[in-house]
């Protein structure tokens, strides 16, 4: 458990009232991963959803090619900077990581557990809608920077 004013400093957090936050405090934890560890990997069940309290993350995405087998190529998709979610699918079906999160500068980061955290969603409409309004801002994003990244692979 982290305490529930640690999340209050966060605007993702801002919408919260006190009995929220505690709630959810009750399914965080701090993790703090070294420099060159992976925080979570491409295909792999989305245990939890980070919000990255100090550090920096790279999230890459590897893209396979159906007409020859074997080729893939990594590509960095954006990075993940001091009070920003990811982790993102651990909110949404599948519950499966779309990307690699690769710690670049030692981290720190709260971790919120994943299947509490959406039954927490289920049992309270309000929170449910603000954290995925906060989801879908995170996921906007990082539409725009893999957008960013295709133009410059055509260019």
């Amino acid at each position: 458990m982290v305490s529930p004013e640690l999340l209050r400093r966060y605007p993702i957090f801002g919408f919260m009232d006190a009995a929220q936050l505690r709630a959810v405090a009750m399914l965080a934890q701090e993790v703090q991963p070294g420099a060159g560890e992976t925080l979570f990997e491409e295909g792999r069940p989305a245990g939890a959803l980070y919000l990255l309290v100090e550090g920096t993350l790279e999230l890459w995405h590897v893209v396979t090619d159906k007409h020859e087998q074997g080729r893939r190529r990594e590509l960095h998709i954006c990075d993940i900077n001091p009070g920003e979610l990811t982790g993102i699918s651990a909110v949404i079906e599948p519950y499966v990581y779309v990307s690699t999160a690769r710690v670049t500068r030692p981290a720190r980061l709260i971790g919120l557990e994943a299947m509490g955290l959406r039954e927490l969603c289920k049992t309270d409409c309000a929170l449910g809608y603000g954290l995925m309004c906060q989801i879908a801002r995170a996921a906007i994003g990082r539409l725009h920077d893999t957008r960013v990244q295709l133009v410059a692979l055509r260019a």
